[in-house]
C-alpha cells in the first residue's frame, strides 16, 4: 500500500522464487497465487500482456491451491485492479464472472469482483450495470468488510469508499462521489497520502466530467503534483490520463 512498483517487484519476486522450491505443499499455490496478483498489480493494465498474463497465472495457482476463497480473491483483485485503471475491460469482466461464478458467499474477493465489473460497466456507458453492482457490492462490504487499513489483502471502510468515489465520478453522481471522498478521508491512514490524492484526482475527473475539462486536469494535475514523485503510481498516471481524455474517445488498452 506504501511502496513503489519497482520495490514491490524487488519484494515479491524473492518470495515467489521460496515459495516456487515448496509447491509440493497444495496450500502454497494459494500463497503463490496470493504473491502473483499482488505482482501483476504493478504493471499497467493497459499494458495488455504483462499484467493480464500474471493475473491469469495467479487464477490457474489459486485453481491448483483447492482454496475456493483464493480462488474468488485472486480473480476479484485483478477485476478491481483493471476496473479501477480502466483497462483490459474484457479480462476484468471475465474474471469478476469467473469469481462470482465459483462462490456467492460474501467475501473480500467477490467484494472485489464486484466493484470491479462496475467500474468497467460504468466506463462502457453501461450505468444500471454499474448501479446495480455498487449496491450489490455495498451489500457484500457490510458482511465482507475488513479492519485491517492498510493490507493490499483488505478492503476497509475507507478503501471501500475509494472505489465508490472514482465509481460514482465516472457515473457522473456528484452527490455519491462527494459523500464517498469524505467519508474515506475520515478514516484513511496519515501513512498513505496516495490514496488522498486518489480522492482529489477523483473530484478532477467530475469537474472535467461536469464540462470543464481544463479545469478538472489542472486540478488533477495540481493533486498529483503535490505528491512526492516516488509515491506516484501507475494507477495514478493512468487516472490522469482518464481526466485528460474527452469523454466521446476510449481510453487506452480498451
Amino acid at each position: 500500500m506504501s511502496l513503489g512498483a519497482a520495490d514491490i517487484q524487488r519484494r515479491v519476486s524473492g518470495e515467489l522464487v521460496v515459495v516456487q522450491q515448496q509447491l509440493e505443499n497444495a496450500r502454497l499455490w494459494s500463497v503463490a497465487a496470493r504473491l502473483m496478483t499482488l505482482y501483476a498489480k504493478t504493471f499497467p493494465g493497459s499494458d495488455g500482456s504483462k499484467a493480464v498474463n500474471w493475473y491469469r497465472l495467479a487464477a490457474e495457482a489459486a485453481d491448483r491451491s483447492g482454496d475456493d476463497q483464493a480462488r474468488v480473491w485472486v480473480r476479484g483483485r485483478a477485476a478491481i485492479a483493471l476496473g479501477y485503471e480502466g483497462a483490459s475491460l474484457g479480462v476484468a469482466d471475465m474474471l469478476a464472472d469467473q469469481a462470482m461464478a465459483i462462490s456467492d458467499k460474501p467475501s473480500l474477493g467477490l467484494l472485489n469482483a464486484m466493484m470491479g465489473k462496475a467500474h468497467a460497466a460504468a466506463i462502457r456507458g453501461d450505468f444500471a450495470s454499474a448501479r446495480a453492482l455498487m449496491n450489490k457490492g455495498r451489500r457484500t462490504f457490510d458482511a465482507a468488510g475488513s479492519y485491517e487499513q492498510t493490507s493490499d489483502y483488505a478492503v476497509p471502510w475507507w478503501r471501500m469508499n475509494v472505489f465508490v468515489s472514482l465509481l460514482a465520478a465516472r457515473l457522473g453522481d456528484e452527490a455519491t462521489a462527494v459523500e464517498a471522498q469524505e467519508a474515506a478521508k475520515r478514516e484513511l491512514p496519515a501513512s498513505l497520502p496516495r490514496f488522498a490524492t486518489h480522492l482529489e484526482m477523483h473530484r478532477g475527473l467530475m469537474i472535467a466530467r461536469s464540462g470543464d475539462k481544463r479545469g478538472g486536469a489542472d486540478y488533477a494535475r495540481k493533486a498529483l503534483d503535490a505528491l512526492p514523485p516516488e509515491k506516484h503510481s501507475l494507477t495514478l498516471r493512468l487516472l490522469m490520463s482518464e481526466v485528460e481524455q474527452p469523454r466521446n474517445e476510449p481510453m487506452p488498452g480498451f
